[in-house]
């Protein structure tokens, strides 16, 4: 059986990853692949809960370290009982971020080392990396104006403008490093012209 394709979706706050998700999906089902969608932290019953733990603003606060190790944690099990089943069976896997989110929030905004993030990466994840990684990039502003209108702030989303900046400038770098995996689209234009660009690079991929 042919292995399935691995696609992750990347951006900061408000980039519009939800509405372009669900596009993403609906062009991959086009070509006739089976696509199991999913999330991070998140995607089991495990992963659900260390996710809520990490987005509650109440209660114990939670260290740098501690953040890394939850995300990691969520990660493994993600892997191990959805992401890699699907793609042994076939299946195509679209998820709404991976490891990239965790250089960009982790590395960039909490400024962990990349060396340690690298480490825990080849523990959790040893050679599965995204066959294709799409960046939806918005001004900070413009993506913070959008979370705030949609409901209360997570702990992430309440953070500091400073923190936003420098996710945003990770993920970037990201994209500059990794040109031939990581294609950014701009987010802050109509959506139409957002979707324009998201079918053409699927369809470049399937070629």
């Amino acid at each position: 059986m042919i292995r399935g394709k691995f696609i992750t979706l990347e951006g900061g706050e408000g980039v519009g990853k939800t509405t372009n998700l669900a596009f993403i999906k609906s062009c991959l089902q086009q070509y006739k692949v089976t696509v199991a969608l999913t999330r991070e932290p998140g995607g089991t019953e495990l992963a659900e809960k260390i996710r809520q733990l990490l987005l509650n603003k109440e209660g114990e606060t939670i260290t740098e370290q501690a953040e890394l190790l939850m995300i990691f944690a969520a990660r493994a099990q993600h892997i191990k009982h959805v992401i890699e089943p699907a793609l042994a069976q076939g299946n195509w896997v679209l998820c709404d971020r991976f490891t990239d989110a965790t250089y960009a929030y982790q590395g960039g905004g909490r400024n962990i080392s990349k060396f340690t993030i690298e480490w825990l990466e080849n523990l959790v994840q040893g050679n599965l990396k995204p066959d294709l990684t799409i960046l939806l990039d918005a001004p900070i502003e413009i993506g913070l104006a959008r979370a705030k209108a949609r409901a209360n702030l997570d702990r992430f989303e309440a953070e500091k403008t400073i923190f936003f900046e420098q996710v945003r400038q990770s993920y970037l770098s990201q994209a500059a490093q990794y040109p031939e995996r990581i294609k950014l689209i701009n987010a802050n234009q109509p959506l139409a012209h957002v979707q324009k660009e998201l079918a053409e690079i699927l369809e470049t991929f399937f070629q």
